[in-house]
């Protein structure tokens, strides 16, 4: 694994959400592009997808490591969605089931994403000399 290259990806993916975030919150595209919100959690899945790979990859403690940065990609999703619970209950503002399933899905997908493009290109493998 290059561990070089999977850590420049991760500060790449984290400064072009920052940076997408800015923007979005700027002209207020979360109230006017419905599905702007769907993209930002894609992309937070993945980043969070990378950052577990980063972390536990190399580590000998889980034998699926898979199975761990799909879990740990729902843990923090489902941790976003309690906080913005939260602040909607401090605000007054209405739950929605369909919303929370739906960031859930993307954030998921975009785990999914992760581990495809961790396995393509990142992983490194042996040239077959054959």
């Amino acid at each position: 694994m290059d561990r070089k290259k999977l850590l420049k990806n991760i500060v790449f993916l984290m400064f072009l959400m920052f940076l997408a975030n800015s923007v979005i919150l700027k002209f207020h595209w979360y109230y006017s592009i419905w599905w702007i919100d769907m993209v930002m959690h894609f992309f937070g899945g993945a980043w969070v997808g990378l950052f577990f790979f980063y972390v536990f990859y190399t580590r000998k403690w889980f034998s699926n490591k898979i199975l761990i940065i799909i879990l740990s990609v729902l843990l923090i999703g489902i941790s976003y969605e309690v906080f913005e619970f939260f602040l909607g209950t401090i605000s007054r503002e209405p739950f929605d089931i369909l919303d929370t399933l739906s960031d859930l899905f993307f954030d998921l997908l975009g785990g999914g994403a992760a581990i495809l493009y961790f396995a393509k290109r990142i992983m490194i493998t042996e040239k077959n000399t054959v």
